[in-house]
């Protein structure tokens, strides 16, 4: 199979569909790959460091899309994007479809196979391809946080940690799943005081057993938030919508 890796155009994406590493794995396996020169920039891999992992170098996005029988990319297509797509190709990227209406019509116009890598279940049910961007929002959500405390940021001047004579700051997280799970983390690292509230009692009882007793666990099905945030110095909340296709016979 032809693999091609175009250069991300979205505004202040800087990641790449592959990297030098999994390009090594893709030809290793007998497969080609062509990337665009400087798709790699962002992440500081050179079209060298690509050569050397055995892809092909091509001067354009047009050059790429036209050689490749799979296009690999990092975030959804642009519009100008759409229109280099084509029947006979598959596209392997995050698409995230559902607030954009007007991507799912150029997808469907140019006829491509668009495989959305946060829809991919392994036999568990789980999201293996999310999963890291979910690891990834859960610890910066922390970090943002506590630059949001910031007095000059308009926050109230607290630091999540604290410091001996004065009490950290108190975290409440929704929902104990990836997401959750991360900022728990991310925010017990730094010396809060944590608590996770989820629907879910099998959820609460793997989370005391991993983290033994690290955190505050409360079973949350129908107590108002606010009885539950009414301490609290910062709230977290973590979401996922799935669809289901069902089908008929």
């Amino acid at each position: 199979m032809k693999v091609g890796v175009p250069k991300e155009i979205k505004a202040h994406e800087y990641r790449v569909g592959l990297t030098p590493g999994a390009v090594r794995e893709y030809v290793a396996a007998g497969h080609t790959v062509i990337v665009q020169a400087n798709a790699g920039g962002g992440i500081g891999a050179d079209d060298d460091q690509y050569r050397k992992a055995g892809a092909r170098i091509a001067s354009s996005a047009r050059e790429v899309f036209e050689a490749s029988d799979m296009i690999v990319k990092v975030k959804e297509p642009q519009p100008s994007e759409w229109t280099l797509l084509r029947k006979d190709q598959i596209l392997f990227t995050y698409l995230h479809l559902a607030p954009d209406p007007e991507q799912a019509k150029g997808l469907i116009n140019s006829g491509c196979a668009a495989i959305a890598y946060e829809t991919v279940s392994d036999r568990f049910g789980g999201l293996p391809l999310l999963a890291p961007m979910s690891e990834v929002a859960g610890r910066l959500s922390i970090e943002a946080a506590g630059a949001a405390l910031r007095r000059y940021a308009g926050g109230r001047g607290l630091l999540i940690g604290g410091v001996p004579g004065v009490q950290p700051a108190r975290v409440a997280i929704i929902g104990g799943g990836v997401v959750g799970t991360h900022a728990a983390r991310m925010a017990s690292g730094l010396g809060a005081e944590v608590t996770i509230l989820d629907r879910s009692i099998q959820r609460l009882r793997e989370l005391d057993d991993l983290f033994k007793g690290v955190f505050a666990l409360c079973f949350q099905r129908s107590m108002p938030l606010s009885r539950k945030f009414s301490q609290r110095t910062l709230s977290w909340a973590q979401c996922l919508f799935q669809a289901q296709a069902r089908r008929s016979s």
